[in-house]
């Protein structure tokens, strides 16, 4: 104990906020809620320079580090490293493992596909890329499409199939996290454990970072005791916090100041309107344009300067030849 309270603070490294969140990243979510269930004080930071590494989110403490890519995630670490364990009293019980597997993987899953596959790719962007130049930020965004859908086992051939079990598996969860919650004040043992933590981080996810035509989002919005639970903790962890226990905040984007409410949501998912190009990309489309003309003129300058060069060539040949003969 002794050696615990000498430990440094710990530092939380996400990924950006918005969306009303702390962190808008869906790995990082469920740390920043691990940590303040446990009630340990920790500064939080952002990681903007590498959006596309799967070591964030991650923990220091002095020398200490825990990645998200190693030993099975930041929360697994710090109760592996004697740092915050709030599972010590649950680990045996066969019910919380299923409930722990399944938030791990079915909700998990159906998460990255919406985010990667199953949207036009705005809110991937706005967390991971909108801090980079747009082709590089473009570029990396088709290559995680490209991983998720390996990931997740898609092809063109079963690209509907597997949608359907995706979606299936994740209501066939929210069903059963809902019948398991009740209107208890956590999931087991009256005491929050890394189910809640993981599970909420998900929840707050789907409901504010997704867009209004998230079928994920409608299917949790069909359960009001996920809702109410997820809304009660968020008033408690995130709102009233302010930055008490948050280190460096980045500036919250506009569409942080006014966070959707229960009262404004559906379970029914909006159609996808027709939208108007925005003023960012009516300016990628002209400068793409005046790409290609520049392209098609320095085509056509190439070419010239290679039939002038022939020209020369032949002229040339034929001035030999005369010699020749003379």
């Amino acid at each position: 104990m002794e050696e615990a309270k000498e430990r440094e603070k710990l530092t939380l490294v996400t990924r950006k906020s918005c969306f009303g969140l702390p962190t808008s990243c869906p790995n990082c979510l469920p740390a920043y809620v691990y940590l303040k269930f446990s009630g340990t004080p920790f500064d939080l930071d952002f990681n903007l320079i590498n959006p596309d590494s799967d070591q964030i989110p991650y923990v220091e403490s002095g020398t200490y580090v825990a990645y998200n890519n190693e030993k099975g995630g930041v929360i697994r670490s710090l109760s592996e490293d004697g740092f915050v364990d709030l599972d010590s009293q649950v680990r045996g019980i066969p019910e919380w493992i299923s409930a722990k597997a399944m938030v791990d993987s079915w909700l998990a899953d159906a998460i990255i596909y919406e985010l990667w596959v199953g949207s036009d790719g705005t809110s991937a962007h706005k967390i991971y890329y909108s801090d980079l130049p747009w082709p590089l930020g473009k570029i990396l965004y088709l290559k995680q499409v490209h991983v998720v859908k390996q990931v997740l086992g898609i092809t063109n051939e079963n690209a509907e199939r597997r949608e359907e079990e995706i979606y299936r598996n994740a209501n066939d969860a929210f069903s059963a996290l809902s019948t398991r919650l009740g209107e208890q004040a956590y999931f087991f043992d009256n005491r929050p454990t890394s189910l809640d933590a993981v599970f909420l981080g998900h929840a707050l996810f789907t409901l504010y970072a997704l867009p209004e035509t998230s079928v994920l989002r409608s299917k949790l919005l069909e359960h009001d005791n996920l809702v109410r639970y997820t809304e009660k903790y968020k008033s408690e962890l995130i709102d009233s916090s302010g930055s008490s226990s948050s280190g460096t905040q980045s500036q919250s984007d506009p569409s942080s100041s006014v966070p959707r409410r229960p009262s404004q949501w559906s379970s029914k998912p909006k159609s996808k309107p027709k939208r108007e190009k925005t003023e960012e990309e009516k300016k990628f489309r002209r400068r793409a344009k005046y790409f290609l003309v520049t392209q098609l003129v320095a085509v056509l300058v190439f070419l010239s300067l290679l039939g002038g060069s022939d020209a020369a060539e032949v002229e040339l040949d034929e001035d030999d030849d005369g010699a020749d003969y003379d």
